[in-house]
């Protein structure tokens, strides 16, 4: 059996704990997890915790949630729980301070196969590309963002109709387990290390911002497709329907040469929507217009008039 290390873990989102929940029942020890200050939320908004920190108060783990990084009373806590390990996963850049502390180093789980896909939003620009394959990547973390040296990867295919709210939770499930076996492979002293610094030409995953969700009707139905599935559930392509913002959720493509304009809408009033693309149709499944609820789109047309 490999040697107990000491672990500090970071993280905020969802995506997170399953990785955490396996470390925490691990021979592996959590000596300290760091996650993200409380925030206002909501319409009342009431300070709202990150689901990272739900864990660790439920298993009474000591927990940080610092506002700065650099600052000198976290430095000293964090020195003070005298970690062999950091472990990040969905967590923000953190300062050289930090990443550089522990004895073994920082590690970092990443939601792609790196090189590629390097960035805030891995998961969403593999569907949005039209990748067929994406996966898990640890490595160690340096000063660039996502490009330390490659610890261990793994990869999982991606369906064609596959969403991004679907691969995102097989990811946490094939995450959990690359981790550990990273941070059992570092215990034993023996573990591989691939230098990503002499490569260039890699995909990039920027962060998505609103106008990256607006879906431009004059692009090729595969593309608007790969978008649509890209930002399911969250935060979803959207364009406007009688001045109003229309998020689409679910859709098909229809592939099939036509001279209309593009983004014109057409519908028989009862079971379909669709709207004109470069090379055929996309046909609204499922839907959410502004002021409205959720729903099919034979629900919606019930109450729509064109």
């Amino acid at each position: 059996m490999n040697k107990s290390l000491r672990i500090v873990f970071m993280g905020t989102p969802e995506f997170a704990v399953p990785m955490l929940d396996t470390l925490f029942h691990s021979q592996h020890q959590i000596v300290g997890v760091i996650t993200a200050p409380d925030k206002p939320a909501g319409r009342g908004m009431q300070l709202s915790e990150s689901d990272v920190k739900r864990y660790a108060v439920t298993h009474h783990l000591h927990l940080l949630q610092p506002e700065k990084l650099k600052n000198e009373v976290f430095l000293a806590e964090l020195r003070a729980l005298n970690a062999d390990l950091f472990v990040v996963v969905a967590f923000r850049m953190l300062p050289e301070v930090v990443w550089d502390m522990p004895p073994l180093g920082t590690i970092n789980l990443h939601a792609s196969l790196l090189p590629n896909y390097r960035g805030a939003a891995p998961i969403n620009w593999a569907i949005i590309n039209g990748e067929k394959e994406t996966g898990v990547t640890t490595f160690k973390l340096q000063h660039e963002i996502d490009t330390g040296q490659i610890i261990l990867r793994e990869k999982i295919s991606i369906r064609d109709d596959e969403t991004v709210g679907e691969l995102y939770h097989e990811m946490m499930d094939i995450g959990k387990d690359v981790l550990l076996k990273t941070i059992d492979a570092i215990a034993s002293g023996e573990y591989p290390l691939l230098s990503q610094d002499h490569i260039t030409d890699v995909k990039h995953a920027p962060k998505i911002f609103k106008e990256t969700c607006r879906i431009d009707w004059g692009r090729d139905a595969a593309s608007i497709y790969n978008l649509i599935r890209g930002l399911s559930p969250y935060p979803a392509a959207w364009t406007t329907l009688q001045g109003k913002t229309l998020k689409i959720y679910t859709a098909e493509k229809l592939i099939q040469s036509h001279s209309k304009p593009t983004g014109e809408i057409e519908t028989d009033g009862k079971t379909y929507l669709r709207y004109t693309c470069a090379d055929g149709y996309i046909s609204l499944k499922d839907i959410q217009l502004e002021g409205k609820k959720r729903m099919s789109i034979k629900e919606f047309l019930r109450g729509y008039k064109a």
